[in-house]
C-alpha cells in the first residue's frame, strides 16, 4: 500500500513542479532569449495593440490573449517567442511577460 502512496505522491510532486516551472515562464519569459518590443507595433492602428493589452490585463479570464497574438502579427511582429506564447495553451496570469512589456510595466 505504500508504494501506491508513493507513486502517487511522486506523481503530485512533478504535476506540481511543472505547474511552477510553467508560472516561471509566464512572468518572466525565456531569461536566455532577451526580447524587446518594438515601437512601431505600440503605435500600429491608432495603439490597437496596446489598449488591446490594456483591456486584456483588466479582464480576469485574460481570454484575449490569441487575439493580442494576431493583433501583433497584423502590427508586424515577427517574434516567435512572443507569437507563440501569445498562443500557447497557457498558463496566462495577469503578470505576463508580454503584456507586462507591451503596457510598459516591466
Amino acid at each position: 500500500m505504500s508504494v501506491n502512496t508513493t507513486i502517487d505522491y511522486r506523481l503530485i510532486r512533478k504535476a506540481e513542479r511543472l505547474w511552477h516551472t510553467n508560472l516561471v515562464r509566464e512572468i518572466f519569459g525565456n531569461p536566455f532569449r532577451p526580447i524587446a518590443i518594438d515601437s512601431a507595433w505600440l503605435g500600429w492602428n491608432d495603439a490597437a495593440v496596446v489598449r488591446l493589452a490594456n483591456s486584456i490585463y483588466n479582464t480576469p479570464s485574460l481570454s484575449g490573449i490569441p487575439i493580442l497574438a494576431d493583433a501583433l502579427e497584423e502590427s508586424g511582429c515577427t517574434d516567435t517567442g512572443i507569437l507563440e506564447h501569445l498562443r500557447g495553451p497557457g498558463p496566462h496570469f495577469r503578470g505576463c511577460w508580454v503584456l507586462d512589456l507591451l503596457l510598459g510595466k516591466a
